[in-house]
């Protein structure tokens, strides 16, 4: 089981550090327009987020595929 989470870049990562990330590195507006959901686009926080993508596997699947196709230091 090692073995598998050592290749997995998400492994560690919590999803309020990934958006975190993601909106240092894109700003909201950019997310926003790279994920088209309305907690990006319409009044946009952290927190509002990170609710709705608790509850939306499909659109945290977007958020963890952005992230780990955008090249940040994983380690």
């Amino acid at each position: 089981m090692k073995q598998q989470q050592a290749n997995n870049p998400l492994h560690g990562k919590t999803l309020e550090s990934i958006l975190n990330e993601l909106v240092a590195h894109y700003g909201w507006p950019q997310l926003g327009a790279r994920i088209r959901i309305n907690c990006f686009n319409d009044n946009p926080s952290i927190n509002s987020s990170l609710k709705f993508l608790r509850k939306t596997d499909w659109a945290r699947k977007k958020v963890e595929d952005l992230y780990v196709s955008t090249s940040f230091d994983t380690k």
